[in-house]
């Protein structure tokens, strides 16, 4: 596929937006890789890399090497997502602190757009894909739904929870955040990274890194031999994650970082009058416009030719 460097830097400017999804616990940056048109390639992309690469390396070379595991495409999203975690995902941990009602608002926006966007792509509707769709959105509304557990230590199970976490971060409509929240791993993993804990972030990494192998070439099977019964699945997660990015909430659990700010664990979502605060529902309103018109903007670019 040839591309041209405006082309590469769109695919960093979505690899900036899944970053910043990916950092509200609720949010998957898998929605945005959907909606922006790079899903299906990434997933391929991801799938690919197995240990016949370094054979091609070593016997081929450094460019027929590269452009099998489609290096440029990486670079240029994983540079976005970098670019996401040093900038805006410090944005974001702020907004969510300090003014959690607009945050929610413009992703809530984003994803009821979403929705349709990603429905739309289903070529051919029967009774298969209906059913995929209901059972889609009944796993995630039970997935949102679920209490956390205990906050855990135990190297295996953080191993566990990593490789758990991120198959979540690739899935449109679950975040790998709030899987980690349900897991108990958050706190744990936030602390870690905060101490730069080197022992507990290679083995969460780890993890992460054996699921997101695995996983990935379940999808692109998926993809490749139940594309529209797929496609429904996914649309049914992100229908049913809408619980757990309704804009105004109540917190049930937390804990205390570093610095002293409550950091919300666990959230229930509340009627905007029942909100304890001020609601700033005008705002909200008109941040959930700007998020919806954000996805026909992501997806004009995802219909172009990458």
């Amino acid at each position: 596929m040839q591309r041209r460097l405006k082309d590469y830097l769109i695919i960093s400017l979505k690899g900036i937006a899944m970053g910043a999804a990916d950092a509200v616990p609720g949010v998957s940056g898998g929605t945005i890789a959907f909606i922006s048109g790079i899903y299906e390639e990434l997933i391929t992309t991801i799938s690919n890399v197995k240990p016949s690469l370094f054979k091609t390396l070593f016997s081929k070379g450094i460019k027929p090497f590269w452009n099998e595991i489609n290096g440029n495409f990486i670079l240029a999203l994983l540079g976005g997502i970098i670019i996401s975690f040093v900038s805006i995902m410090r944005l974001a941990k702020y907004l969510l602190e300090n003014h959690p009602v607009l945050i929610w608002a413009f992703f809530f926006g984003l994803i009821i757009a979403s929705i349709y966007f990603i429905g739309k792509q289903i070529t051919k509707w029967n009774i298969t894909v209906i059913i995929a769709l209901v059972i889609g959105g009944i796993s995630a509304y039970y997935v949102t739904s679920l209490p956390a557990l205990a906050s855990n230590d135990s190297l295996l199970y953080l191993f566990i929870a990593g490789s758990i976490a991120i198959c979540a971060m690739i899935l449109p409509g679950i975040s790998g955040s709030f899987i980690l929240i349900i897991l108990g791993a958050y706190k744990t993993l936030s602390n870690a990274l905060h101490d730069f804990d080197i022992k507990k972030i290679a083995i969460f990494t780890l993890g992460a890194l054996i699921g997101l192998l695995s996983f990935s070439h379940l999808l692109k099977w998926l993809f490749k031999n139940y594309h529209n019964v797929t496609l429904a699945i996914l649309t049914g997660f992100i229908f049913g994650s809408l619980n757990k990015v309704l804009v105004w909430k109540k917190t049930l659990t937390s804990y205390t970082n570093s610095k002293g700010i409550k950091i919300p664990l666990l959230q229930e979502s509340i009627s905007p009058f029942s909100f304890n605060g001020d609601n700033q529902i005008v705002f909200a309103v008109a941040l959930m416009i700007i998020g919806f018109l954000t996805i026909f903007i992501l997806e004009r670019l995802g219909t172009k030719k990458q």
